[in-house]
């Protein structure tokens, strides 16, 4: 241990005198210009955004430059998204720019606004109402075509740097477990123990997933307020064509019903609103992108870079242009299909309005089938 000490001394020592021999200290060095992209296909969306900011670096306190919007941007870009369906273009898209306020303010860079970069591909009715009847053929032009390959070209600074991608989409992901008539969530058992309540996935072509519940109640006092939160049942690798479980533990339900209550001593009566399942898959390249992305867990400063993108000669891209899909079923608690179904089965009813964990909480039923119960609400 203590030869080490000396050899680290001894090697900081040595650095310090060759250092020394230099007036400056170049800590820039050669520089090329670096574009970053990042940009998700989503064919459950109906606009696109993708992300296009340059790197910066110059003299000076890197942490005061990123907090100048200015620094971060290129002074113009021109950017177009092309479909191709077997090798012919189909239709083709020129990007504009928008500006978002949702960014985080509590990082290192500028915030809330943004400059992002978008493009439609669904026609709105006359109301703002988007047109998202499948059966009409009209709508299907309009969204992105899941047998296409998308190509992605951006011209920066009047073409001095060009970025050029492509992508297939992420399709088939579907859960026969959450079927719209006949699937209740059960998380109590019959004997009156917690269940695990399962969720399976077809992944699809996808090759991460990740799995949400967003949960929603209505809370009556002095207002009537809306709550809501998000369950996440976890995000795992997948393999393609295949499909994946996702647990859902009995007592972990009513324990975050709890935690999400209000504290308002004017409340009376809750009443459950819906359960929507969200699940979204990523493409080969967004899960490649994100595993090299993660910090580092070991000692070993050299990480691999991956990008999916290409960019001319003398210059540099980092980021990446993928897609994802976004499979949701919002499963109301009285079912509009078959009114003699809630959301949720009976056991678990009874647990909610009653049970160790909500009973408190003023929780009970709308539905017509618990006229007459004690956890009926008047």
């Amino acid at each position: 241990m203590i030869r080490f000490i000396y050899a680290i001394f001894g090697l900081l020592l040595s650095t310090m005198i060759f250092q020394s021999c230099n007036d400056k200290l170049d800590l820039i060095g050669d520089f090329k210009e670096t574009a970053v992209v990042y940009g998700l296909l989503d064919q459950s969306d109906s606009v696109h955004y993708i992300r296009i900011n340059r790197a910066f670096i110059g003299p000076g306190n890197s942490l005061e430059f990123a907090q100048i919007a200015d620094s971060n941007y290129f002074n113009q870009v021109e950017a177009t998204v092309s479909e191709f369906v077997n090798g012919n273009l189909v239709r083709e898209w020129i990007l504009e720019d928008t500006i978002v306020e949702n960014k985080e303010t509590n990082g290192v860079f500028y915030a809330p606004e943004q400059k992002l970069y978008y493009f439609v591909t669904r026609k709105c009715n006359a109301n703002g109402s988007q047109q998202m009847n499948s059966s009409n053929p009209s709508d299907l032009l309009n969204s992105l075509n899941e047998n296409a390959t998308y190509k992605i070209h951006i011209a920066i600074n009047g073409g001095k740097i060009n970025v050029d991608g492509e992508t297939e989409l992420v399709k088939d992901i579907t859960s026969p477990s959450v079927d719209p008539v006949t699937f209740r969530f059960d998380f109590i058992e019959n004997d009156g123990s917690y269940a695990a309540n399962s969720l399976k996935a077809n992944v699809g072509n996808a090759n991460v997933l990740n799995t949400t519940l967003e949960i929603k109640f209505q809370e009556f006092g002095n207002d009537t307020i809306t709550k809501s939160f998000q369950w996440k049942l976890g995000e795992a690798e997948v393999t393609p064509n295949g499909f994946k479980v996702f647990t859902m533990p009995g007592e972990n339900f009513f324990n975050l019903i709890r935690d999400n209550c209000s504290n308002d001593p004017s409340i009376f009566k809750r009443r459950f609103s819906s359960i929507k399942t969200i699940i979204t898959g990523g493409s080969e390249d967004l899960y490649n992108y994100i595993t090299v992305s993660q910090p580092s867990s070991t000692l070993a400063q050299n990480k691999p870079f991956y990008t999916n993108l290409t960019v001319s000669e003398g210059s540099r891209v980092v980021g990446i242009f993928s897609s994802r899909y976004t499979y949701s079923v919002d499963k109301p608690y009285i079912n509009p299909f078959n009114n003699s179904l809630r959301m949720l089965t009976v056991e678990s009813v009874v647990e909610l309005c009653q049970g160790p964990i909500t009973g408190d909480l003023f929780f009970c039923s709308q539905h017509p089938a618990d006229i007459g119960t004690n956890y009926y609400c008047n």
